[in-house]
């Protein structure tokens, strides 16, 4: 499981911010709770060979039922 959180800065269009906070907020999730499954899931769409840890690969109940 992931230990630490470390922080990533992403300057955006303010008109998009706004949308996304409306759209997450929709779907009663946080923006960092989107970003991290979209960054989850680019990295294993994405790893090529390299040997990814077990926690990450997991599949994760999905938010669409709530």
């Amino acid at each position: 499981m992931e230990n630490r959180s470390a922080r990533i800065t992403v300057l955006i269009d303010p008109i998009k911010k706004q949308l996304f906070e409306e759209i997450c907020a929709e779907q009663d999730l946080t923006p960092s709770q989107v970003i991290r499954k979209l960054i989850r899931e680019y990295i294993v769409g994405h790893s090529g060979s390299r040997e990814l840890p077990d926690w990450l690969t997991a599949t994760a109940p999905k938010a669409e039922g709530k």
